[in-house]
C-alpha cells in the first residue's frame, strides 16, 4: 500500500467530499483596459495575463509579458493564488497566479472562498483544474463565439480532500513537471547546439566551394488550391492525397500521412508532388522544409522543389534548407506584410553552397545523429518527454479520482 492509500485508508475512508466549483471559489471575468487611455499602459505595475504568457511560460506564473498601471484597475486586483481559466476563443487551458494580477476577458479567474483557504490547497487546485479544462472542452457553446457553458461551469464538481492527501498528492505530481522541466531544459540545449553545429558544417568561404541560384539546380513551383475545393473533395480509397499546412507535425521531417483527398478533377487544377520532394511552407511554418514520403496534390501554402538529385543529397538538402543563413536570407526576401509570403521567385534566387557529395554525405551524418537527438518522436529527447508526460497524465488522472462520499 503506498502513502496516498494509506493516508485516504487513514484520513477519509468513506471517500472525499465534493462541491459544486462555485460553492468553493469567487470568480469573474478578466478584462483588457481601455487602449486608448494612455494612463492605463504607462509605467505598470500590474501584471496582466494573457494567453501569451501560458504559452511562453508555463501553468505557474509569476510574471506577465504585460503589465498595467493602477488606473486601469477595475475595483480589485484578483489576489494571488488565484487560477485562470480559459472560457472563451481558446478553451482548456489554465494556469495558477503566484502574484497580484489581472488577466484579460479571455479568462475567468477563480479564487479560494475565505472558508476553503485552509482547507484547499492551491497547487492541488491547479493539478485539478486540468480535469476541468476537460470539461469545459466538451461542454463549449461553439455558435458565433466559442465560449464555455458557464451555469454548468458553476456546479461542475470540485473534491476537497484532506490536506495531507492534497500535499502529498502535490509532492507526487510536482516531481513529473520537475523532470519533464529538466528534460525540456536539456532539449533547448540539445537544439542550440545542433543548430550551431549546422550553421558551422554549412557556412563555406566564398571561394571554397561552388555556389550556384537554386532555380538552375531545382524545379521549384507554388502549390495551387483547386476553387471551390469542397467540389473536389472525397472520401473514396482512389482519391489523391491533398496535403495541407495542417498536414505537417512539428519536429518532423517527414510528411507521410494527409487527412483529406481530392478527386483527379481537382488534381488536374493543383501542383504535383511525389515521394522524395520537398515541399516548403511560403506563409506559416514559414520557410520549414519537409521531405514527401507520399504522392499528392499541394496546397497553395507550399512551395515544391523537385528535380535536384544530381546537384544535392536528399538529406544534405534538408539540413541546408534549414540552416540559419538560408532562413534569414528568406525571410529578408519575402514581403513584410502582416504575414510573411514566401514566393518561389525568392527560393529561386538563393545563392547556395553545393560541396562534392562526398563531403555532403559526411555533413549529413554528423546532423542526422543531432536531428535524430533533438526531433526524433521515437527516439532520443523528444521520445523521453512524450513518454513522460504520459506517465505524468496517467498518474494525475489517477491520483485525482476520489470516491465520492455519501451525502
Amino acid at each position: 500500500m503506498n502513502k496516498i492509500d494509506r493516508l485516504i485508508l487513514e484520513l477519509c475512508p468513506e471517500g472525499v467530499k465534493f462541491l459544486p466549483l462555485a460553492d468553493v471559489f469567487d470568480y469573474r471575468n478578466g478584462y483588457t483596459p481601455s487602449k486608448s487611455n494612455k494612463k492605463h499602459w504607462t509605467d505598470g505595475t500590474v501584471p496582466w495575463f494573457r494567453m501569451d504568457d501560458i504559452r511562453e511560460n508555463g501553468g505557474v506564473l509569476s510574471e506577465s509579458l504585460q503589465y498595467v498601471s493602477k488606473a486601469a484597475v477595475k475595483g480589485s486586483v484578483f489576489p494571488a493564488n488565484s487560477i485562470i481559466v480559459a472560457t472563451s476563443a481558446t478553451i482548456g487551458v489554465h494556469a495558477l497566479i503566484t502574484v497580484d494580477f489581472l488577466a484579460n476577458q479571455r479568462f475567468t479567474c477563480l479564487t479560494r472562498k475565505a472558508s476553503f483557504q485552509d482547507k484547499l490547497d492551491p497547487v492541488f487546485a491547479y493539478y485539478y483544474c486540468f480535469l476541468l479544462d476537460k470539461w469545459c472542452i466538451e461542454n463549449t457553446n461553439t455558435s458565433s463565439f466559442a465560449s464555455v457553458n458557464m451555469a454548468g461551469f458553476a456546479r461542475f464538481p470540485f473534491p476537497i480532500p484532506p490536506l495531507p492527501v492534497q500535499r502529498e498528492i502535490v509532492r507526487i505530481l510536482d516531481n513529473f513537471t520537475e523532470l519533464t522541466a529538466e528534460l525540456t531544459a536539456e532539449l533547448t540545449a540539445r537544439n542550440r547546439q545542433y543548430e550551431y553545429y549546422r550553421n558551422s558544417l554549412l557556412s563555406y568561404e566564398s571561394d571554397s566551394v561552388a555556389w550556384m541560384r537554386f532555380g538552375k539546380i531545382a524545379k521549384i513551383m507554388r502549390g495551387a488550391s483547386p476553387r471551390p475545393i469542397l467540389a473536389y473533395m472525397t472520401n473514396e480509397d482512389s482519391g489523391i492525397n491533398w496535403i495541407k499546412i495542417g498536414d505537417a507535425k512539428p519536429g518532423e521531417k517527414y510528411i507521410s500521412e494527409t487527412q483529406d483527398k481530392i478527386t483527379v478533377g481537382g488534381a488536374e487544377k493543383s501542383r504535383y508532388v511525389h515521394p522524395g520532394d520537398f515541399i516548403l511552407s511560403n506563409s506559416m511554418s514559414f520557410g520549414r522544409p519537409y521531405i514527401m514520403k507520399i504522392s499528392g496534390c499541394i496546397h497553395d501554402g507550399w512551395l515544391s522543389i523537385s528535380g535536384f538529385e544530381k546537384v544535392f543529397l536528399r538529406d544534405f538538402l534538408y539540413h541546408l534548407l534549414s540552416a540559419g543563413f538560408v532562413q534569414h536570407t528568406m525571410a529578408q526576401s519575402a514581403s513584410s506584410g502582416t504575414v510573411q509570403n514566401l514566393n518561389a521567385d525568392i527560393v529561386k534566387g538563393l545563392l547556395l553552397p553545393v560541396p562534392s557529395l562526398d563531403e555532403q554525405a559526411r555533413i549529413v551524418s554528423i546532423l542526422d545523429r543531432f536531428d535524430a537527438l533533438c526531433n526524433d518522436l521515437t527516439s532520443g529527447l523528444p521520445a523521453e518527454i512524450e513518454a513522460r508526460r504520459k506517465q505524468y497524465e496517467y498518474y494525475r488522472d489517477k491520483l485525482l479520482t476520489f470516491r465520492e462520499k455519501a451525502s
